[in-house]
């Protein structure tokens, strides 16, 4: 009996763990073909056709910068008010609900267009962030202390195959449709059903955490949230070692967003031609899936830091190698290199930090977990930008992002892990008690 009761038992958290995992694939889909391959081409060619010069590009920079600063300031109260009230699962569903809209609405998109485009993709991608900052918090609610870190990774093998196969289709429908325009617009509405069905299995498999109130906390939800900031930034001391890390990932996690962003254009500009920059886009989130899992494998028998420095270090091969690339090929063989370490790096990360998280704070601490990787990526491609006008080509630009992954791995060293899950472990406790 007892062996069959720990069998059940097996099988319901796996059921859980795949549960959770497959939010992975259901929003990496708006990730591949909204953010990065489908609608930033069509808002150039299509929505801001009428437009003069570059400022098609220009709107279009205008626009993500302020998706990303409206879910960098929201993340952390949002994360408050979700621990306060005990709704984490509530408030992924409503930012479910708005992008998924959002993303349909894309459908009705056509030339001239761009404001209506801009708007929809601000409110889609501020859906997009906002459930993922309440998706990542579940993970140490999720996960068992000891599998935490292949729980994350398998997250991102699941987006990287779901976001990847998604994308495959509609790359494959815009090609073959005599009416390419359509065939964008239809991609569109794959994006929102696709994510609205994968979303499924974690609403109804996944419990909804405890509330974590207490006594002397106001009623009101949002005065608590905000009230609940103030007493963290006061106690930051006493999670020093998550503080330390947040800085670390922040700068690390700058060079990684740059290198994703900034790597078409620069293959553009050394002459790659198109059809290898997409190519290479597609591999890259295949290749992503395997050795998303091997670094949950590497992180059991090298430890989860000593995982993340190997990442940062091919990082830095890339960067290097990129100064000399000049053929197709060597933009394949870079993008492969991106898809080894690409996940992995980031999965760790995110396991990294859940483990040193209090369990009642998890929706706080991942607000300022999204918040940090939010802003993630612009510093990078401003010294990018600065170093390539000074020097008046990309080349060397590419090779200066290495100081990210030298700054950001000297940083995580500084990390003390075990004191940091010692404080989360007293928290819970006393929260328990």
């Amino acid at each position: 009996m007892s062996v069959n009761l720990a069998a059940q038992s097996e099988k319901s958290y796996k059921k859980v763990v795949n549960s959770w995992a497959m939010y992975d694939w259901a929003n990496s889909a708006f990730a591949t073909t909204i953010m990065a391959a489908v609608l930033p081409v069509y808002y150039s060619s299509v929505a801001g056709a009428t437009l003069s010069g570059n400022k098609a590009t220009s709107y279009w920079a205008f626009t993500t910068t302020a998706a990303l600063l409206i879910t960098a300031f929201l993340a952390p109260v949002l994360g408050a008010i979700a621990d306060y009230s005990g709704a984490k699962k509530k408030f992924l569903g409503f930012f479910v609900v708005m992008g998924v809209f959002a993303t349909a609405m894309l459908y009705f998109v056509s030339t001239g267009d761009w404001l209506m485009a801009s708007i929809f993709y601000i409110v889609g991608n501020v859906g997009f962030a906002g459930s993922d900052l309440f998706y990542n918090s579940l993970l140490p609610h999720v996960a068992k202390a000891e599998d935490i870190d292949q729980v994350s990774t398998r997250g991102y093998a699941f987006g990287y195959l779901g976001g990847g196969l998604l994308l495959a289709v509609n790359i494959a429908m815009i090609q073959l449709m005599s009416d390419g325009e359509l065939a964008a617009r239809l991609s569109f509405v794959s994006v929102s059903i696709w994510w609205a069905i994968f979303t499924i299995p974690l609403l109804r498999n996944v419990k909804e955490p405890p509330a974590s109130r207490r006594a002397e906390e106001s009623a009101n939800p949002v005065k608590a949230g905000f009230s609940r900031l103030v007493t963290t930034f006061k106690e930051i001391r006493h999670y020093r070692q998550l503080f330390i890390f947040l800085i670390a990932f922040w700068v690390y996690n700058d060079g990684i967003g740059t290198i994703i962003k900034m790597a078409t254009i620069y293959g553009a500009e050394v002459g790659i031609d198109q059809s290898i920059l997409i190519g290479t886009l597609l591999m890259t989130q295949f290749v992503g899936i395997p050795f998303a899992f091997a670094f949950g494998w590497l992180a059991k028998r090298l430890g989860t830091k000593r995982s993340i420095y190997l990442g940062l270090a091919v990082y830095t091969l890339i960067s290097v190698g990129g100064y000399f690339m000049s053929q197709g090929w060597h933009f394949l063989l870079l993008g492969f290199l991106v898809g080894t370490v690409q996940g992995g790096s980031q999965a760790l990360s995110r396991s990294l930090f859940g483990v040193m998280t209090p369990k009642a704070k998890t929706a706080e601490f991942f607000g300022f977990y999204g918040m940090s990787s939010k802003f993630a990526g612009i510093i990078g491609p401003l010294l990018f930008g600065v170093v390539g006008v000074i020097m008046g080509s990309s080349r060397l630009s590419i090779v200066s992002i290495v100081i990210f992954f030298i700054l950001g791995g000297y940083l995580l060293s500084r990390v003390d892990e075990e004191e940091g899950i010692r404080v989360a472990r007293e928290e819970d406790a006393a929260m328990a008690a």
